[in-house]
């Protein structure tokens, strides 16, 4: 099913942010499925090495399951999200509080570096967030997050693949691609929730010759994507 209405779009978009503010106390029950144990382990421990010695910006921190492991050898760690209820959650994870920070932010609008000023960070991380990027933005959503941090930089992007039977099936699909799947929550409550699934060659496509070192890899219920800043 697919639809070209630019105003449920735009609708489904706002609705967002409201949804996982809903969702916040309940989020991270999609973590204990058991058959994904062995890929949540094997990223943990690969978020923990590609942050050692960074000082990191993280967009869309959501309720921070990632954070306990992704945190431990970086040396400094900025967390945002556009909600405090999901910040909330993350501020309860056993964490280094003298090295990991949170701040309320857009993860369209960062800003949290001036353009005139020297960027602090050096890695950037958003895990499971470019799925809920429309395609239309995507491009330009990289490029302003790319301006919040040093050249050279490490970025890391991680996130959900679609696996037939296990993942929430693609209910219709707009005019530009984006997919929008239907959840409900433990209230009963019923959501249209954007959510895409960007293949290699379109993340390849995207990111050009900005980047570096560009390191894609699969597992059976995540990809990763590692690179590096012009």
């Amino acid at each position: 099913m697919s639809s070209s209405d630019p105003i449920a779009q735009a609708s489904t978009e706002q609705h967002m942010p409201r949804y996982y503010a809903q969702r916040a106390s309940e989020y991270e029950r999609v973590f204990e499925r058991p058959h994904r144990q062995p890929n949540i382990a094997t990223l943990q421990a690969w978020l923990r090495q590609q942050f050692a010695g960074r000082r990191v910006l993280e967009v869309a921190t959501g309720t921070g399951f990632w954070l306990p492991a992704a945190t431990a050898e970086a040396l400094s760690w900025q967390c945002t999200d556009i909600n405090p209820e999901v910040l909330a959650e993350a501020r309860a994870k056993p964490l280094d509080f003298e090295r990991v920070k949170f701040q309320l932010a857009d993860a369209y609008a960062l800003n949290l570096v001036p353009a005139s000023t020297p960027s602090p960070f050096d890695a950037g991380f958003a895990g499971l967030w470019f799925s809920h990027v429309p395609v239309s933005r995507q491009a330009a959503w990289l490029q302003q997050f790319h301006g919040q941090l040093q050249a050279g930089s490490c970025v890391v992007l991680m996130d959900n693949r679609y696996v037939e039977g296990d993942s929430t099936p693609i209910g219709r699909v707009d005019s530009e691609g984006n997919g929008y799947q239907l959840r409900q929550l433990a209230d009963g409550s019923q959501h249209e929730v954007m959510k895409n699934f960007p293949s290699e060659a379109r993340m390849r496509e995207l990111l050009g010759a900005q980047v570096s070192e560009f390191e894609w890899t699969e597992l059976d219920y995540f990809w990763t994507l590692r690179y590096r800043l012009r």
